[in-house]
Order: C-alpha cells, then structure tokens, then sequence
C-alpha cells in the first residue's frame, strides 16, 4: 500500500441536491440546541458535567477505559485503581483543558495552525504519546493499523511528510472560507484532516476538538458546547469505515457527508434534551435546598455542586460566595440527610468526605451512576 495523496480542498463533486434534506434538519436541530444554550446565563457552570463527559467520550473512542464518575473522583482526591487508569484520566484532563485553550483564543483571534500545535501540545502532555512529537507536525511517515501492526500490514497510509504542510496550508485557507453550508463545509474538515493525519498521535481526538470550535467560530453555535463524541462513540465502526471510504470510492465524500449530518442532527437533538434536562434539575434542586437550608448561601453552593457533582467537603471552603466552615459543614449535612447528596467516601483523621450529587450525574450519563 503507498500513501494516499488527496485532492486539494474544495471537493468539487458534492451531490448538494441530494444532501439538502439532511442540510435542513441538520441545521434546525443546531439552532434549536443553541437557543437553549443562549438562554441559559452561565452555561459553563451548569454544563460543565457535559464538557468532561465529551472529553471521555472522545477519549473513548481512541481506547481509554476511564469514566466520567472517574474522573471526577479523581478531580476530588479519591485515586483510581491501577497505574493505566490514572493514564486514562489524565488524556481526558488533557483533552478537557486543551478545548479550554481553544476556546479562549478563539474569542480574540481566529483558528490558525500555530492553534493546532498548541492545543496538540496541551492534549499529549505528560500521558502516552508524550513521545511522539507534541504539539509538532509529523516528519516521518505514519499508517493506521492494528497495534504492533507493520506499514505493509497497514489499513490506510496518509500522506508523505513533505506534503503535510502543503495540506494542511490548503486545508487551513478552506476552514476560513465561506462555503454553501458551514455543516457540510464542517464534514469536509474533519474528514479531510483524518485523511492528512498531520500529527504520529492524537489525530482523531484534535480532529473531533475542531467540530465544537468551528461551530464556535463560524457563529452557528454562541458557544463551543457541542458534544458529537457521544455519536460517534455509538456509531464507531460506521465512523471509521466512511472515513476509510473517503480514500477508496470516488463517491466516498457524499456518503460521508451524509453520515456527519445525520450525526449532527441527532446528536444535536440528543443535546438539547439533555440540556433541557439539566436546566429543569437545577430548578427543582434549587427550590429544594432553599426550602431544606433556609439560607441565603443555597443557591451558590449549589453552583458550585453543578460545577463539581463529585467534591471533597473541603472544596466548598472559600468559594465564592460561601459563608464559614462550620456553616458549610452544616449545610452539607442536611442536603445528605435529605438524600440530595450521597457520601462516595467516608471521612477519616484528616482525609476529608467525598460527596456527589447524583441526580446531575444520572442525567449527564442518562442512566443512573451513582
């Protein structure tokens, strides 16, 4: 097998007659999700659940084993059992604050691929492929096969070296133009920086970091909150074999155009009742605690619970907005005595309690947890 050499981009024999049906619902649904998240007032605290969750899941899809109950403990100071999950957590981490970077360069400056390497860079930091030139486009040739497998055993050879920058440079020019549809133009990138595998490791997590930064940028979403890894996650083996057709069939773009907006659509849809979801807990549990604590300090505690489900009783300390320790102490005792909050761990000497409030995980999950 030699490598696979693309066409440049645009792709220039997209069926768009056949594609607009899946066009029109693709785009209702996404702007049906992001007028749920623009009316919400500080999607970042009450989502945060589901960022992590997208790391996981995106995590997932390359082999890690970690979940989202993981690594919230982990985040609460409870250690994972055995060194390879400790690993998994932390490219989830990894993968979590490079979005993060993303994202606050965007607000000032547009995508370029110095981004690329940066955030590259953050998701292979000190975790398996830390050797394998982070936050550095490749100079060597790779393939994509089973582990240990040998080139001539490969499944798919990207481009040579010295034609990565020449791609990724065209691929670079086509993100910033202003095409038909930004979903489909959104397939095209993705499958296109599949294809140029421009890095020896991390390709498919910094190809799926790019859908909700697009989205972002483009300004079909007000955030860069939209979480496709749980589709595709779902869907692997159809999500790996149409991007493996885009270099086998001359009419491999169409099928896989068709299949990223029909994941768009659903997943979109997905979203926004989990969002909806989300957003009627709060409310119930904020009516709750108020009426159990009679304090003024209920609903910023609950903040903080939906920013961190999972939680050392310590961490509520000195956060803003919370009131002393015996006072903190108290209120998390009658929210566990109200069956609001579950006890994960015991308390002991000077290891403080871990406690989680599971009817947000549940809901995140979709199935019940904790």
């Amino acid at each position: 097998m030699k490598p696979f050499i693309p066409k440049k981009l645009p792709v220039s024999n997209i069926n768009w007659e056949a594609l607009i049906p899946l066009i029109g619902t693709a785009n209702r649904s996404l702007a049906y999700y992001d007028g749920i998240l623009q009316g919400i007032v500080n999607p970042a605290l009450l989502l945060a659940p589901l960022a992590t969750q997208e790391a996981v899941l995106s995590s997932k899809i390359e082999g890690t084993q970690a979940t989202l109950g993981d690594v919230l403990k982990f985040e609460a100071g409870e250690a994972p059992e055995g060194g390879e999950r400790h690993k998994d957590i932390q490219e989830i981490m990894n993968y979590r604050r490079a979005l993060a970077k993303a994202e606050n360069v965007l607000k000032t400056k547009p995508f370029h691929l110095n981004l690329l390497k940066d955030v590259h860079r953050i998701l292979l930091d000190s975790v398996r492929g830390a050797n394998r030139a982070p936050g550095e486009f490749r100079r060597i040739q790779n393939w994509i096969g089973k582990p240990g497998t040998p080139v001539e055993q490969a499944e798919f050879i990207p481009p040579p070296p010295q034609m990565v920058m020449e791609l990724l440079d065209n691929w670079e020019k086509y993100y910033h133009l202003n095409r038909p549809d930004p979903i489909v133009q959104l397939a095209v990138l993705h499958g296109q920086f599949e294809i140029i595998h421009p890095f020896l490791d991390g390709n498919g997590r910094i190809g799926r970091m790019i859908l909700p930064l697009f989205l972002y940028e483009k300004k079909v979403l007000s955030r860069p909150m939209f979480y496709l890894s749980k589709h595709l996650e779902t869907h692997r083996d159809e999500y790996v074999s149409r991007l493996k057709m885009l270099s086998a069939h001359e009419d491999g773009w169409d099928a896989w155009i068709a299949f990223f907006l029909r994941a768009v659509d659903e997943q979109a849809q997905e979203n926004a009742k989990t969002v909806r979801k989300i957003l009627e807990l709060y409310a119930k549990l904020k009516e709750q605690v108020i009426e159990i604590t009679h304090s003024q300090y209920a609903v910023p505690l609950l903040d903080q619970m939906f920013q961190r489900p999972i939680f050392q009783s310590t961490h509520m300390l000195n956060k803003k907005g919370m009131p002393s320790k015996p006072m903190v102490m108290t209120l998390l005792t009658q929210l566990k005595d109200a069956g609001i909050l579950k006890v994960i761990r015991e308390g002991r000497g000077r290891r403080a309690q871990i406690l989680g409030l599971p009817s947000l995980l549940n809901v995140t999950e979709g199935r019940k947890i904790l």
